[in-house]
């Protein structure tokens, strides 16, 4: 953690050479658009935000962009900006050296029905610049999370905070809030990214966690301040959450849920996609249970197992999962020829145990006598036999 975070210090402001007219021009937009505005947010790819702008203002009375005309007129972008500096909130847009470039492929993730697109512009509160979730992570999952969704929820956030990896989440209750926290917990990096207004705190029960995260971390929206949440904008919200990390981890989501909402727009931006499966018989896992038999995401269990995945290749390799080392596990291959033919009750001669296993008598008794030393095997008078739970 930098010492700026630990102090709580206004973040220093970069050098931007975004023009002036460009940036009033996207406060313009952020105020008046809904998130996931996919036809303008086509129309500034296409023709630059200060142009898109004009010809938004230009619909007249009945045509389709009347309402979107209407509220641009009472926008005044200038004051907007002033009064959210006041507030310690910055806007951002594509150019700025803060700027999240990962959000910039989401132009090419529109959906059929128009929805989806780069914001104008981003909107955060906190000392935290952007650059720090570069290679973030995404923890997002049920807002009803179980004691299970809970417990696998902390430890994958912790290990990925002790490696140094940022947890990004949608400050929501349940999974979102537990995987902030225990980010904290281990004294990790952590931003939210929020369906509101950076200045509204959003759920209530959250306030102390948002309020501790905009004065040390970050809070981030494309929603100006002082938007209030709606079900619409929590959907757009995903889609910031998918493109600005490097993958999305879903602990628990039911069938219907809004984390699965985020896995959805990760997959569409080729991030990866890692489910922590769920117990068959739970609701809130069966969601994230379908998304896997599906097969669109990745099993993970451990925070080990996202780094693996994000990482450089070959960077956080795992070894292939074993179960407990057992003595037999270290014997050579003629050793374990010999041992599977040694009784476990009435002792057998070696001629007879050099017959069963096909090896000669010479190789048998030399391989008897070292499994003998490691305790495997004993020698009584009438042959040999297994120790008892070897």
């Amino acid at each position: 953690m930098s010492e700026a975070h630990q102090a709580g210090a206004p973040a220093v402001e970069p050098v931007s050479r975004v023009p002036e007219a460009e940036r009033l021009a996207r406060v313009s937009l952020s105020c008046a658009v809904e998130p996931g505005d996919g036809t303008t947010s086509s129309l500034v790819r296409q023709m630059g935000a200060e142009r898109a702008l004009e010809k938004a203002r230009s619909a007249g009375e009945g045509e389709p962009g009347e309402m979107l005309a209407l509220r641009l007129a009472e926008v005044d972008a200038a004051r907007q900006l002033d009064q959210a500096a006041r507030c310690g909130i910055r806007f951002l847009v594509p150019g700025d050296p803060e700027w999240p470039t990962g959000l910039d492929q989401l132009d090419d993730a529109i959906t059929l029905e128009g929805f989806g697109g780069m914001p104008p512009g981003l909107w955060v509160k906190g000392p935290m610049p952007l650059t720090e979730l570069a290679t973030s992570v995404a923890v997002v999952g049920s807002r009803a999370a179980s004691v299970y969704g809970v417990e696998m929820t902390r430890a994958v956030c912790a290990h990925l905070a002790l490696s140094g990896v940022p947890v990004v989440s949608g400050g929501a209750l349940g999974i979102d809030f537990e995987a902030h926290d225990a980010t904290l917990t281990a004294d990790g990096v952590t931003a939210a990214v929020l369906a509101c207004g950076v200045d509204r705190v959003y759920p209530a029960q959250n306030r102390l966690l948002l309020q501790h995260l905009a004065a040390e971390f970050a809070v981030v929206s494309e929603q100006p301040p002082g938007s209030a949440p709606t079900r619409p904008r929590f959907l757009a919200r995903n889609r910031l959450i998918a493109a600005m990390t490097s993958g999305t981890v879903v602990v628990e989501a039911a069938l219907r849920s809004g984390a699965l909402n985020t896995a959805g727009w990760a997959e569409s931006l080729n991030r990866h996609v890692m489910c922590v499966p769920g117990p068959v018989t739970s609701y809130t896992s069966r969601g994230v249970n379908n998304f896997l038999r599906e097969g669109r995401g990745t099993v993970v269990t451990h925070g080990a197992e996202v780094l693996e995945l994000i990482g450089a290749a070959g960077e956080h390799l795992l070894d292939p999962p074993r179960g407990d080392t057992r003595p037999r596990d270290a014997l050579t291959r003629t050793e374990r020829s010999v041992v599977e033919w040694v009784p476990v009750s009435e002792p057998a001669p070696v001629e007879s145990i050099s017959r069963l296993c096909g090896l000669s008598l010479r190789t048998t008794e030399g391989a008897l006598r070292r499994l003998r030393s490691k305790r495997l095997v004993q020698l009584g008078d009438d042959g040999w036999r297994l120790v008892p739970d070897a």
